[in-house]
């Protein structure tokens, strides 16, 4: 059994989709992907440190694309199209270099990895200092204080319901607050390329700025895939899965489509 705990949609004989959430996030934002694809089989798993996966390290990019290659033996038969936003891109990327040749595509959504080291050293600081809440109101607050704001408030209702716990006389997203600090390291680190040959959407948030997007991996992307990346800007922050969901689910069927 994987160390990842792993929620599931759609028919068990439907084309698969991997879904890989964000740093703090968790397999069940991915819902509403599931209700606009119901002939998909959408694994959605929690990564390491997140939900009701396994929370102990190591939390590493190495130790995160191990547990997903046991979720893709176990859950995956043929060649799945994977979705992924933020940091599970770099995750993405990572796992490519693995299980390529069961990879027919890639929907990438506002991806985060090779990001400046000073940047992310400063946000570990932070993440140290408020690592959680005094109460439901607060963490309410903090998101939307983030890109949330701009969404649904239906949406962060449902994230509270489903994330958020006691620890403590305090609340916090289910979430290891060590693994989220280590997590600031790994996206510093440079960024990965999937192999050629490999169709690849990106959706770029364009209210992130700095961008998590870089010119630089947006560069090295463009030369190495060609007319196989497409790139698509949108006026919206880093929640692209909810900002955009229809969006979303129109490059997943697309994917999907593929030969």
């Amino acid at each position: 059994m994987s160390a990842l705990n792993v929620e599931l949609f759609g028919p068990f004989d439907g084309p698969p989709v991997l879904a890989l959430h964000g740093l703090t996030g968790h397999g069940k934002r991915w819902a509403d992907l599931a209700d606009a694809l119901p002939h998909a089989r959408i694994v959605a798993p929690d990564l390491l440190g997140h939900g009701f996966s396994r929370w102990t390290p190591p939390w590493s990019i190495e130790a995160q694309v191990l547990a997903l290659c046991e979720v893709v033996d176990e859950h995956i038969d043929g060649p799945v199209v994977v979705v992924a936003h933020s940091y599970g891109c770099a995750l993405a990327m990572h796992l490519s270099r693995l299980i390529g040749e069961r990879i027919r595509s890639f929907v990438l959504l506002d991806p985060a990895m090779g990001l400046d080291p000073q940047m992310m050293g400063d946000v570990a600081i932070d993440t140290m200092a408020h690592h959680d809440y005094p109460d439901e109101a607060a963490a309410r607050e903090g998101k939307l204080c983030e890109s949330w704001a701009e969404l649904d408030p239906g949406i962060l209702d449902r994230e509270i319901s489903d994330h958020l716990i006691n620890v403590g006389d305090r609340v916090n997203w289910r979430i290891h607050p060590g693994m989220v600090v280590a997590t600031w390291s790994e996206l510093a680190r440079p960024f990965t390329l999937p192999p050629t040959g490999i169709p690849v959407d990106v959706v770029q948030a364009m209210r992130v700025q700095p961008p998590y997007f870089t010119a630089e991996f947006r560069a090295a992307l463009a030369e190495q895939q060609g007319d196989l990346l497409t790139v698509i800007e949108e006026d919206c922050g880093h929640m692209v899965p909810f900002a955009r969901a229809e969006l979303t689910a129109e490059l997943v069927a697309k994917a999907l489509a593929r030969n």
